[in-house]
């Protein structure tokens, strides 16, 4: 049995965080605090953590706070729970070095959680092959395209055996109230969300984002629909009339929409989703121009580029340029 399916069998229970540069503050106390609170409501220490950087250094974080850490990571083969907790620039930290260290680790019997990046951390080590997981939703298309062997979900979190993976963020604070829910009871876990004033315990499978912030178009079903449709048919963009006789819709009905609740055209959003989507695989991905093109739905790479110029105001390769 894991950590994730089994009841505390000892006092503490040791749980290790690995701080790579760059994280987020959020999602490491989101992920801190609850143990934190437990123990505080329980009166008895039955979580005990330990922070570990890459070179047992302190580590500064995305809002340019130092935090100390206790020990280098490869200094240590006795830790039963490693959390990696990574955000910005993950890839300066994410080497070969490290891998093997991680993979050292788990031939000790450690079991791994990854935060936000921190999942593309463990994937790039081996550790997620043929495991579910989940990443920020930020890095998710780059996510699946470079490692194809992780079964990869846009979930809150995902608990995969003996690997768990969060989005990032306050979905932390989910993923470990539910470890404290199986651990130690329902009480308990809704005690630390109370102090927390958190009121609603949210699912793993529940998705990252929302389709938008405005209700009007959440409790819409047409315009919902539509655009987890456009969502889904990335790689082989419809037209729109195809789109709209896909969901029973009609192409005057989507106009009119799309037009009142996101004030432009369905083909105007679909393609400046699929662009977007692009900006990120040039941000953090090697994929040629070509390729990136083809996964977002152009024919060829000069179509894509002068959709991109329109959108972006400068040409793929300098946009590839500027931002890495």
């Amino acid at each position: 049995m894991y950590l994730f399916g089994r009841e505390a069998e000892t006092k503490p229970q040791k749980v290790a965080f690995l701080l790579v540069p760059g994280f987020s503050m959020l999602c490491f106390s989101s992920a801190l605090e609850p143990l934190r609170a437990a123990n505080f409501k329980v009166g008895e220490k039955i979580y005990e953590w330990k922070l570990y950087s890459i070179h047992g250094s302190t580590v500064r974080a995305s809002n340019g706070m130092d935090i100390n850490v206790d020990a280098e990571i490869a200094l240590d083969d006795n830790i039963p729970v490693l959390i990696i907790c990574a955000s910005y620039d993950v890839e300066e930290s994410n080497t070969k070095q490290l891998a093997a260290i991680l993979r050292r680790l788990r031939s000790k019997g450690t079991e791994f959680g990854g935060m936000d990046a921190g999942s593309e951390i463990l994937a790039k080590a081996g550790l997620l092959d043929g495991y579910k997981a989940t990443v920020h939703w930020e890095n998710f298309e780059s996510f699946i395209e470079t490692y194809p062997n992780v079964q990869a979900e846009l979930d809150l979190y995902i608990v995969d055996r003996n690997r768990f993976t969060s989005g990032g963020g306050t979905t932390s604070l989910d993923m470990m109230l539910q470890l404290i829910r199986v651990q130690h009871g329902l009480k308990l876990s809704t005690d630390v969300a109370d102090i927390f004033i958190y009121q609603r315990f949210r699912e793993g499978n529940n998705p990252q984002r929302l389709i938008s912030n405005n209700p009007q178009i959440r409790n819409n079903k047409v315009l919902t629909k539509a655009i987890e449709t456009m969502e889904a048919t990335i790689e082989t963009p419809l037209l729109i009339t195809e789109l709209a006789k896909k969901i029973d819709s009609t192409v005057r009905e989507l106009e009119r929409l799309f037009k009142k609740h996101l004030k432009t055209s369905p083909a105007s959003y679909y393609r400046n989703h699929r662009l977007d989507i692009a900006q990120r695989l040039l941000k953090q991905t090697d994929l040629s121009i070509l390729e990136i093109a083809i996964r977002c739905g152009f024919n060829s790479a000069t179509s894509f580029a002068r959709s991109y110029r329109n959108r972006f105001g400068q040409a793929p390769k300098t946009s590839r340029r500027i931002i890495s």
